[in-house]
């Protein structure tokens, strides 16, 4: 999977494909097929290595706004070192049971909070939603610009959550 996110890194979501990794690694594009059932899973196993780039520990801070603040900007960190694999990891939905779990611990905080499980899924998208467009941004915005709008809007998104939460009956 290194391989895999060297060649994005260096070239960009069109160099993805089982026979230049194949190639990089020295061996014929069907013997790629022994490790990997084709582009699916590699693109599976490229979010997994960036998830294991998170900071899934900040699961465990209180209180759960602290929690989210930490989460977003190692997703958000995690992502920006590896922009050019942004568009793939959105291409497909997510299957890796590693990712699943590191979703599943961040739902965990929200529901300790007193989130309803409606609410579980769309709040973390809207996250990613935030972290993932302050990544495409950096292509185009300065680095100083960019880390301020995240800053910003994550902040505002924490806060709004807060207040939801506050207001909810019961």
């Amino acid at each position: 999977m290194r391989t895999a996110l060297r060649l994005v890194d260096e070239h960009g979501p069109a160099a993805l494909s089982t026979n230049r990794i194949a190639a990089e690694l020295g061996v014929k594009g069907p013997s790629l097929y022994n490790h990997v059932s084709g582009r699916g899973e590699i693109i599976d196993g490229l979010r997994e290595l960036l998830t294991a780039d998170m900071d899934l520990d900040a699961a465990g801070l209180r209180p759960w706004t602290a929690a989210c603040d930490r989460m977003a900007r190692s997703y958000r960190a995690s992502f920006a070192a590896h922009p050019r694999v942004v568009p793939l990891l959105i291409s497909q939905p997510i299957q890796s049971p590693l990712v699943l779990a590191a979703y599943e611990r961040v739902f965990a905080v929200l529901r300790e909070a007193g989130w309803p499980e409606d609410d579980l899924m769309p709040m973390v998208r809207a996250m990613e939603y935030l972290a993932i467009g302050s990544v495409l941004d950096l292509a185009t915005g300065t680095p100083e610009e960019t880390e301020r709008a995240f800053d910003i809007g994550l902040s505002a998104f924490i806060a709004g959550l807060e207040r939801q939460l506050a207001e909810r009956p019961g």
